[in-house]
């Protein structure tokens, strides 16, 4: 979450991720870029904060950030300004509902933002479409950790790019790992911004596989 709060140009850059939250200018940063326009600044208290009252103005912040996301539709039961400021880690709930929107805004069918089950369903029928025996039943599917429905998608989409004897047999950890660290890399070379890491996919991190595949699947829209 960190590498896609910094390359959307959070400042100063995010390096812990509640900490560098709690005055919740960060977070308001990343909501005008997800849908310009969307921040009031007038209403946003800036640095630098007093000792007497520093905090308020800064929970202050907060509340209006979480504000703002319940207004774009956000899910935030139970989250409030406090709940940010303090480091809770409620505040991933907030983040990570920022950065799936921002993601699935790059893929809109009819002007409607597509659902999981699309994405799914799209990128199952490319890789069928192109001939590859890769397949996955959803986010959580297992068979992810190999990385090769992911880079198997990326041939279809950008033919030519893929080595794929650079590829493992997946058949230890190190492997899947390579292999997840190429599948990324190739993906950024063909164009799409992947904020994931190697681990969220040998884990088989549904959220940030939705990305992965998300992200892709915006440069065969292009």
């Amino acid at each position: 979450m960190r590498n896609w709060m910094n390359s959307l140009g959070a400042t100063p850059r995010v390096k812990y991720i509640y900490e560098d939250l709690k005055d919740g200018l960060a977070i308001l940063q990343l909501f005008d870029k997800i849908k310009p326009g969307c921040v009031n600044w007038s209403k946003v208290n800036k640095p630098p904060f007093k000792a007497l009252g520093g905090k308020m103005k800064q929970i202050e912040n907060c509340n209006y950030a979480i504000a703002l996301g319940k207004e774009i539709g956000f899910v935030l039961v139970g989250i409030d300004g406090n709940n940010l400021h303090d480091g809770d880690k409620l505040t991933l709930a907030l983040v990570w509902q920022m950065m799936r929107h921002y993601t699935l805004s790059l893929l809109t069918h009819d002007g409607k933002i597509l659902k999981d089950n699309e994405i799914i369903s799209w990128c199952n029928t490319k890789l069928e479409e192109g001939g590859k025996d890769s397949k996955f039943a959803g986010f959580k599917d297992p068979s992810l950790a190999n990385s090769r429905a992911i880079v198997d998608l990326i041939d279809v989409i950008s033919p030519g790019h893929i080595s794929y004897d650079l590829m493992t047999a997946a058949a230890n950890d190190d492997d899947k790992f390579l292999n997840a660290r190429y599948a990324i890399t190739m993906a950024r070379k063909i164009g799409a911004r992947i904020f994931a890491l190697p681990e969220d996919i040998t884990e088989v991190n549904p959220k940030m596989i939705m990305t992965v595949f998300a992200c892709i699947m915006s440069v065969g829209f292009a």
